[in-house]
């Protein structure tokens, strides 16, 4: 009888110790609690001003003196059309200048605080202040393949396994389309895909590109009907388009333009992108 007390509290305890290791395991394991993650969405940034208040002066005066004396080359009719109607001067070179008023104006004029929408509201991004957000970018053609240890095209594949990766990572709130699918060589398949992999990949929100005003139709009414309907859409629009409308020297860059305005008038919401414009003054 003795012995099989002992036996038996011998077990007990060793159930015990394990249960308390299995405990720890799960602990350690799951998923942190909003309030204690050390990356959040929203996080308060600004402190690195590695420009001082003079600096910033300089570079903004700078900017409005050429806006408004070298302007930009190369508009296509509907551009020259909404900025003249809004005080922007068309000159017999072709250019497009704008006068500083103009520019502080639209400026002032500019939303603070908007949102960016997930297909799942937990993602949504409340844009404001010092608030950052973290995601990724780019538009990479080539990639290290860490299975075969060799530097290849990016593929489609590739794409939905990025977003995939971004899904389930707490640190990194949206999904900016980070490399090219070379295994697809038409420009709308392209898009399409590319589109497609995005979104089926995340609920949080994606940035994408499109090669032609032409190819953002078929791209609005997939995300259309991802949405359940272009009114839920436009109402939270989970999808926003990389546009790099201006190029070097000083000049638009024509096909983003027109797919700037295709998605504008769809209600997909635009990150204006632009290069180095200087570089070649």
């Amino acid at each position: 009888m003795s012995v099989a007390i002992e036996q038996s509290d011998t077990a007990d305890r060793g159930s015990r110790r394990s249960g308390g290791r299995e405990a720890r395991r799960a602990l350690r394991s799951a998923p942190l609690a909003e309030d204690i993650r050390p990356v959040r969405p929203g996080l308060s940034g600004g402190t690195y001003r590695p420009l001082s208040q003079n600096d910033l002066e300089r570079i903004h005066e700078a900017v409005l003196t050429v806006l408004e004396t070298v302007g930009f080359a190369n508009a296509i009719p509907s551009c020259i059309a909404a900025l003249t109607r809004v005080g922007a001067e068309h000159g017999v070179d072709g250019r497009i200048r704008f006068p500083r008023r103009l520019v502080l104006d639209t400026i002032r004029m500019a939303a603070r605080n908007f949102t960016l929408h997930g297909q799942d509201p937990r993602h949504d991004m409340l844009v404001q202040g010092t608030r950052v957000h973290y995601g990724t970018a780019g538009a990479a053609v080539h990639l290290v393949d860490v299975e075969k240890r060799e530097y290849r095209e990016s593929l489609l594949q590739d794409i939905y396994d990025a977003a995939r990766i971004v899904d389930g990572l707490d640190n990194i709130h949206f999904f900016q389309r980070p490399m090219v699918p070379r295994d697809i060589p038409d420009p709308l398949e392209m898009d399409l895909n590319t589109l497609y992999a995005c979104v089926m990949g995340t609920s949080k929100h994606v940035g994408t590109s499109f090669t032609v005003r032409d190819n953002v139709g078929p791209a609005l009414e997939m995300l259309y009907t991802i949405a359940g309907g272009e009114e839920n859409f436009r109402a939270r629009p989970f999808v926003s388009n990389s546009n790099c409308f201006v190029v070097p020297p000083m000049k638009f860059a024509e096909d983003a333009c027109g797919v700037l305005e295709a998605c504008v008038e769809g209600g997909i919401p635009i990150l204006l992108l632009s290069l180095l414009l200087l570089v070649l003054l």
